[in-house]
């Protein structure tokens, strides 16, 4: 166990050369596409959008964005360790499913954020280790 983490440590740039060039992961017989599972959304405020425009609308914000995680929508979420924002994982297959989630919320519906969309999914490597074919 104590050499599976080096290993994928070590492998994960390699794997992802590989798989960006050949479009398979290392070892693999068949093209193996990223599974997206989730959407990473990063939150910063507009550049020249105050603490008082954002902290105006934050009571409806909050209200909001607990449905969604009542709903299932945000599955996590956490404040930026600078400070600068917010860090939402987001239940959507695609950016823009995720997009469409973002945008019922009011700081989006205000124009006062910007949104870095990120799909995120298993660790492609991890395919290496139990075969392609394994994986369904």
């Amino acid at each position: 166990m104590k050499l599976i983490v080096p290993f994928l440590v070590a492998s994960l740039p390699l794997a992802a050369v590989a798989q960006s060039q050949s479009g398979q992961a290392p070892g693999a017989s068949a093209v193996v596409l990223p599974v997206t599972t989730e959407v990473m959304v990063i939150l910063t405020a507009k550049q020249g959008v105050t603490r008082q425009q954002i902290m105006a609308i934050m009571p409806s914000e909050i209200r909001e964005t607990v449905k969604l995680y009542l709903d299932g929508k945000i599955r996590q979420w956490y404040s930026r360790g600078d400070g600068n924002g917010v860090v939402f994982f987001i239940d959507a297959k695609t950016r823009e499913e995720a997009q469409a989630i973002m945008e019922t919320l009011p700081l989006s519906k205000e124009h006062l954020m910007d949104y870095e969309y990120i799909p995120v999914g298993p660790l492609m490597p991890l395919v290496g280790l139990i075969g392609a074919g394994a994986r369904q």
